[in-house]
């Protein structure tokens, strides 16, 4: 597992040429937590393998969630605008992309949610990822604005 993480690191990397953006949209990848404990103690169930699979799956949404951004941000510096106005208007427009792609996995976790062994699963995904969009839609243009 770590060569692998260690690997979509690197690609992250590759894909944006600058290790501080790759480092920011990594850094909100811990923040998946908060929704992923909190999820579990809510719904009182425990964390099990799926649960695990679920929060390894998860890193995979919110890393296509930060890259979406982070490309778009890269996108509007290119224009005349400044660093602070290219993350606004970068954050802006894909707010509605990055919170539909959510959505839709989110709706498609919840019938899960009554399964015996899909359940613990389903309840990280679907806490995990509704924090962690919210995080990453607030927390990764503040974070790419105050490095570059």
């Amino acid at each position: 597992m770590p060569i692998g993480i260690l690997g979509m690191f690197i690609i992250t990397v590759l894909l944006f040429g600058k290790l501080r953006q790759a480092l920011a949209i990594w850094g909100v990848i811990p923040l998946t937590t908060i929704g992923n404990i909190g999820g579990l103690v809510l719904v009182g169930a425990p964390f099990t393998f799926m649960a695990l699979l679920g929060s390894l799956s998860l890193i995979g949404m919110e890393l296509k969630n930060g890259i979406v951004l982070v490309e778009e941000i890269n996108v509007q510096a290119e224009g005349n605008s400044g660093a602070f106005d290219a993350v606004v208007a970068a954050s802006v427009s894909r707010v509605r992309p990055v919170s539909m792609a959510a959505t839709t996995t989110i709706l498609g976790m919840i019938p899960l949610f009554s399964d015996a062994f899909f359940a613990s699963m389903a309840v990280v995904i679907v806490f995990g990822l509704t924090v962690a969009t919210v995080l990453t839609l607030l927390i990764l243009p503040i974070i790419d604005n105050l490095n570059g």
